[in-house]
Protein backbone atom coordinates (compact mmCIF):
# COMPACT_ATOMS: atom_id res chain seq x y z
CA UNK A 1 0.00 0.00 0.00
CA UNK A 2 3.12 2.79 0.77
CA UNK A 3 4.27 1.78 -2.59
CA UNK A 4 1.15 2.47 -4.10
CA UNK A 5 0.54 5.75 -1.94
CA UNK A 6 4.08 6.99 -3.39
CA UNK A 7 3.09 6.17 -7.10
CA UNK A 8 -0.26 8.33 -6.37
CA UNK A 9 2.03 11.41 -4.55
CA UNK A 10 4.34 11.10 -8.29
CA UNK A 11 1.45 11.24 -10.08
CA UNK A 12 -0.15 13.90 -8.36
CA UNK A 13 3.27 15.79 -8.80
CA UNK A 14 3.56 15.65 -12.28
CA UNK A 15 0.14 16.93 -12.69
CA UNK A 16 1.12 19.76 -10.39
CA UNK A 17 3.21 21.10 -13.42
CA UNK A 18 0.41 21.49 -16.03
CA UNK A 19 0.29 25.32 -16.65
CA UNK A 20 -3.28 25.53 -15.92
CA UNK A 21 -3.89 25.33 -12.17
CA UNK A 22 -0.52 26.01 -11.20
CA UNK A 23 -1.04 29.78 -12.20
CA UNK A 24 -4.75 30.32 -10.55
CA UNK A 25 -4.74 33.24 -8.06
CA UNK A 26 -5.11 32.89 -4.90
CA UNK A 27 -8.84 34.70 -5.46
CA UNK A 28 -9.95 31.95 -7.57
CA UNK A 29 -8.57 28.98 -4.87
CA UNK A 30 -10.13 30.82 -2.54
CA UNK A 31 -13.71 30.96 -4.72
CA UNK A 32 -13.12 27.23 -5.87
CA UNK A 33 -12.45 26.05 -2.19
CA UNK A 34 -15.80 27.73 -0.76
CA UNK A 35 -17.39 26.05 -2.67
CA UNK A 36 -16.70 22.57 -1.41
CA UNK A 37 -19.11 23.40 1.50
CA UNK A 38 -22.19 25.34 2.55
CA UNK A 39 -21.91 28.98 2.70
CA UNK A 40 -22.49 29.05 6.28
CA UNK A 41 -19.27 27.10 6.76
CA UNK A 42 -17.16 27.95 4.04
CA UNK A 43 -17.44 32.04 5.09
CA UNK A 44 -15.80 31.64 7.62
CA UNK A 45 -13.27 28.99 6.92
CA UNK A 46 -9.52 28.87 7.05
CA UNK A 47 -9.14 28.72 2.92
CA UNK A 48 -5.89 26.60 2.69
CA UNK A 49 -3.96 25.99 -0.27
CA UNK A 50 -2.98 22.46 -1.59
CA UNK A 51 0.84 22.61 -0.64
CA UNK A 52 -0.53 24.04 2.96
CA UNK A 53 -0.10 27.60 2.14
CA UNK A 54 -3.05 29.48 4.61
CA UNK A 55 -5.13 31.71 1.41
CA UNK A 56 -6.94 33.01 3.95
CA UNK A 57 -7.37 32.69 7.98
CA UNK A 58 -10.99 31.56 9.07
CA UNK A 59 -12.23 31.56 12.76
CA UNK A 60 -15.16 28.38 12.72
CA UNK A 61 -12.72 25.42 13.15
CA UNK A 62 -13.41 24.02 9.33
CA UNK A 63 -10.34 24.62 6.49
CA UNK A 64 -11.44 24.36 3.10
CA UNK A 65 -9.40 23.70 0.11
CA UNK A 66 -9.58 24.37 -3.55
CA UNK A 67 -8.17 20.69 -4.35
CA UNK A 68 -7.24 17.74 -2.14
CA UNK A 69 -3.58 17.81 -3.86
CA UNK A 70 -1.19 19.50 -6.42
CA UNK A 71 -3.23 19.55 -10.09
CA UNK A 72 -6.70 18.80 -8.38
CA UNK A 73 -9.59 20.62 -8.68
CA UNK A 74 -12.16 19.03 -6.41
CA UNK A 75 -12.66 21.48 -3.63
CA UNK A 76 -13.17 20.08 -0.24
CA UNK A 77 -13.96 21.71 3.03
CA UNK A 78 -13.16 20.00 6.65
CA UNK A 79 -13.71 19.55 9.96
CA UNK A 80 -10.68 19.15 12.95
CA UNK A 81 -11.58 15.75 12.38
CA UNK A 82 -11.25 15.33 8.72
CA UNK A 83 -7.68 17.58 8.55
CA UNK A 84 -5.99 15.16 10.72
CA UNK A 85 -7.39 12.33 8.45
CA UNK A 86 -6.32 13.65 5.28
CA UNK A 87 -2.93 14.28 6.96
CA UNK A 88 -2.64 11.22 8.01
CA UNK A 89 -3.94 9.90 4.63
CA UNK A 90 -1.18 12.32 2.76
CA UNK A 91 1.83 10.33 5.50
CA UNK A 92 0.85 6.98 5.04
CA UNK A 93 0.28 7.17 8.44
CA UNK A 94 -2.37 5.02 10.77
CA UNK A 95 -5.51 6.98 11.60
CA UNK A 96 -8.09 6.62 14.46
CA UNK A 97 -10.55 8.59 15.81
CA UNK A 98 -13.12 8.64 18.60
CA UNK A 99 -15.22 11.32 17.81
CA UNK A 100 -17.36 11.79 14.15
CA UNK A 101 -15.78 14.16 11.82
CA UNK A 102 -17.31 15.80 8.57
CA UNK A 103 -16.02 16.54 5.03
CA UNK A 104 -18.34 18.49 2.48
CA UNK A 105 -17.40 17.61 -1.38
CA UNK A 106 -20.29 19.74 -2.85
CA UNK A 107 -18.65 20.14 -5.93
CA UNK A 108 -17.94 16.40 -6.79
CA UNK A 109 -14.93 13.80 -6.25
CA UNK A 110 -12.51 12.25 -8.86
CA UNK A 111 -12.67 8.70 -10.15
CA UNK A 112 -11.64 6.74 -6.97
CA UNK A 113 -10.84 2.91 -6.14
CA UNK A 114 -13.78 2.44 -3.18
CA UNK A 115 -11.43 0.14 -1.37
CA UNK A 116 -7.68 1.53 -1.69
CA UNK A 117 -7.08 5.10 -1.28
CA UNK A 118 -3.42 4.86 -2.99
CA UNK A 119 -4.83 3.00 -6.68
CA UNK A 120 -4.06 4.97 -9.49
CA UNK A 121 -4.84 2.38 -12.32
CA UNK A 122 -8.25 0.87 -12.38
CA UNK A 123 -7.80 -3.04 -12.89
CA UNK A 124 -10.50 -6.30 -13.45
CA UNK A 125 -12.55 -7.11 -10.82
CA UNK A 126 -12.35 -3.10 -8.63
CA UNK A 127 -14.79 -0.90 -7.54
CA UNK A 128 -14.36 3.04 -8.82
CA UNK A 129 -16.69 5.50 -8.15
CA UNK A 130 -16.78 9.37 -9.00
CA UNK A 131 -18.97 10.49 -7.09
CA UNK A 132 -20.92 13.60 -7.28
CA UNK A 133 -22.12 16.12 -4.73
CA UNK A 134 -21.57 14.72 -1.28
CA UNK A 135 -21.03 14.74 2.35
CA UNK A 136 -18.29 12.49 4.24
CA UNK A 137 -18.43 11.33 7.55
CA UNK A 138 -15.32 9.27 9.75
CA UNK A 139 -16.67 7.64 12.57
CA UNK A 140 -15.01 5.13 15.03
CA UNK A 141 -14.17 2.31 13.01
CA UNK A 142 -16.56 0.04 14.91
CA UNK A 143 -19.83 2.53 14.22
CA UNK A 144 -19.12 0.98 10.50
CA UNK A 145 -20.33 -2.20 11.22
CA UNK A 146 -23.69 -3.24 8.85
CA UNK A 147 -23.31 0.02 6.26
CA UNK A 148 -23.01 -1.16 2.83
CA UNK A 149 -19.61 -0.61 0.84
CA UNK A 150 -21.51 -0.59 -2.40
CA UNK A 151 -21.50 2.74 -3.92
CA UNK A 152 -24.12 1.85 -6.67
CA UNK A 153 -26.59 0.77 -3.38
CA UNK A 154 -28.76 4.20 -4.15
CA UNK A 155 -27.53 5.35 0.16
CA UNK A 156 -24.70 6.13 1.73
CA UNK A 157 -21.64 3.41 1.66
CA UNK A 158 -18.58 3.26 3.15
CA UNK A 159 -15.40 3.78 1.36
CA UNK A 160 -12.21 2.71 1.81
CA UNK A 161 -13.23 0.44 4.66
CA UNK A 162 -10.32 -1.77 5.12
CA UNK A 163 -7.92 1.31 5.90
CA UNK A 164 -7.29 3.53 8.66
CA UNK A 165 -9.34 5.90 6.10
CA UNK A 166 -12.62 4.51 6.31
CA UNK A 167 -15.46 6.81 6.18
CA UNK A 168 -18.80 6.89 5.20
CA UNK A 169 -19.80 8.62 2.01
CA UNK A 170 -23.13 9.93 1.29
CA UNK A 171 -24.53 11.47 -1.68
CA UNK A 172 -26.59 14.20 -2.02
CA UNK A 173 -27.85 13.63 -5.10
CA UNK A 174 -28.92 10.90 -7.53
CA UNK A 175 -26.13 10.68 -9.55
CA UNK A 176 -22.94 9.40 -10.38
CA UNK A 177 -20.58 11.34 -12.28
CA UNK A 178 -19.06 8.46 -13.33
Amino acid sequence: MRTRLNILVGVVMLVAALPSLADESAATKITRAMSAGPSNISAGATIMDVDGTVLREGDNGWTCMPGIGPGDDHPMCNDAVWVRLMAAAGAGADFQTDRIGLSYMLQGDAHVNNADPSDTEQNEGEVWVQEGPHLMVVVPKAALLGVSDDPYNGGPYVMWGDTPYAHIMVPTTNDKLR
